[in-house]
């Protein structure tokens, strides 16, 4: 629908001296013929069905009603669309933003009442409760699936993130032997800090100090990157918080790590299975949105449909005689405009 407006338009069969409404569908035709060029507009017929019609106060609210309904439906086709340009990209996301794996613009200009779906031997006012179930469970169900794919996003960027970071975040498994650490001990541990290159001698001059009952001469290094160190002392346990706190407080970054036997088979395992996790949820959000924005739209446009033919009883009374049309603009919207 990029580049082009769409007017929803509702005339009295009056508007033609016969008073049929296949003459004032011409007579509108030739108006806006008249008054635009061929080139910058186009006129289709937007077939709306007769609906039972309450008392003059029930259409009068529901006309309010359905005015409410309108913006909640723009904001949730609107929401869909933020969701298909953050998983597929802004270029990719118009590709998919599609009714029935159309062009918006053919649906519009080929409208139908669904029938089946939106039953017109039904009330205004269970056609309204209708669509306004449908819109609410589609919004709840996108949004669910939008914020589990996002989590999943998270978690492989954190992944990611221990597999290629620096020594400050990467995982450690894969560096790490068993002969880094002390052998289990009722007071010793080893503690592993990721260094600031440009802070190695400070660290070297005062880790022993950073607490209590660190051992003395018990800093090695362990490996290095382009921006840290990673060394590892030994520090008695009771005293391992206050150390970890002083390092911190250094600008020197405490690792935490526990060595157990294929800690590194562990990683990698939880790589592969966030990585699949995030592709099959990729696949599913975006198949939820392309079906949502599809299902969205449409009742959309059944909601405007709606809005037309009650605000035409409320315009121009009874008997039903009026003629619905659609006209494409270039370029965007889409307004609703009853004339008299």
């Amino acid at each position: 629908m990029s580049g082009s407006k769409y007017l929803l338009l509702a005339l009295p069969s009056s508007v033609a001296r016969s008073n049929d409404p296949e003459d004032a569908f011409t007579a509108l035709i030739g108006a806006i013929s008249t008054s635009l060029n061929k080139h910058d507009a186009s006129i289709y017929r937007f077939p709306i069905p007769e609906f039972k019609i309450g008392t003059l106060d029930a259409l009068v609210l529901q006309a309010d009603e359905l005015a409410k309904l309108d913006a909640n439906v723009e904001g949730a086709v609107a929401k869909v669309a933020d969701v298909l340009r953050s998983t597929v990209g802004e270029g990719e996301a118009e590709r998919h933003k599609t009714v029935n794996d159309k062009p918006v613009g053919n649906y519009l200009q080929h409208f139908s009442w669904n029938k089946v779906k939106y039953r017109s031997d039904k009330s205004i006012a269970q056609l309204l409760d209708s669509l306004q179930k449908e819109v609410i469970s589609l919004d709840n169900d996108i949004k669910t699936k939008y914020s589990a794919y996002q989590q999943i996003k998270s978690n492989l960027v954190s992944v990611q993130r221990k597999q290629t970071g620096n020594l400050s975040t990467k995982s450690l498994a894969p560096i790490l032997k068993q002969s880094d650490f002390v052998p289990p001990s009722e007071y010793l541990q080893t503690h592993l800090i990721a260094v600031p290159k440009q802070l190695e001698r400070d660290w070297l001059k005062s880790y022993e100090t950073l607490s209590p009952m660190v051992v003395p001469r018990s800093s090695r290094e362990i490996q290095r990157d382009s921006e840290f160190i990673l060394y590892s002392c030994v520090v008695f346990k009771k005293h391992g918080a206050e150390f970890a706190t002083k390092a911190r407080a250094a600008k020197f970054t405490p690792r935490e790590f526990t060595w157990s036997e294929g800690a590194a088979e562990a990683d990698e395992k939880e790589a592969r299975d966030v990585e699949a996790h995030e592709r099959r949820l990729y696949g599913e959000t975006l198949r939820l949105a392309r079906t949502g924005y599809s299902d969205l739209f449409q009742a959309w446009v059944h909601v405007k449909a709606l809005r037309v033919f009650v605000e035409s009883v409320l315009r121009y009374g009874l008997p039903l005689e009026f003629v619905s049309a659609i006209i494409q603009v270039r370029p965007p919207t889409f307004v609703i405009i009853p004339l008299g």
